[in-house]
């Protein structure tokens, strides 16, 4: 299952990926918004946050104007690792190297074309496991123990 969530600046480009994501046979939980009228997008981070965070979904895709403003609202929540991806590279290297369990993109800087190869190579990348990842994920987490 995988927890979806925008603002307005990513609204337009939300509807293609869960048109995407349904023709790949995919789940997903849909938390908003549902219109393309002005809202805050760490209101949708949250929710979609959340569902990662309780395990409900097992990763989040976040879409706002440029990515960054919802990924740094879903980064403050704990076991959260948003990364903001422009090419499939970043995408594919995040996932190998961050275990990064929410994909953020910028509906203003992405065109749908790339955004939904991002999406594809951030769904399909398993993590590395080696361990150097698995020792530098480990001292994020001891860093949001500290601060949570």
């Amino acid at each position: 299952m995988i927890a979806l969530g925008c603002d307005h600046g990513g609204f337009e480009l939300m509807q293609q990926i869960k048109a995407h994501l349904d023709s790949r046979g995919l789940a997903y939980t849909d938390f908003g918004t549902f219109t393309p009228e002005s809202c805050d997008y760490a209101d949708f981070a949250v929710k979609a946050g959340e569902a990662v965070q309780s395990g409900e979904c097992e990763k989040g895709i976040l879409v706002c104007g440029t990515g960054i403003g919802i990924s740094i609202a879903a980064n403050k929540m704990k076991g959260i690792r948003a990364a903001v991806c422009t090419d499939c590279f970043t995408a594919e290297a995040t996932r190998l190297h961050n275990d990064a369990n929410m994909l953020a993109m910028g509906g203003r800087v992405v065109g749908p074309g790339l955004a939904l190869k991002i999406v594809d190579t951030f769904l399909d990348t398993p993590f590395s496991g080696e361990e150097r990842h698995v020792r530098r994920i480990a001292k994020i987490q001891e860093l949001e123990n500290e601060d949570m």
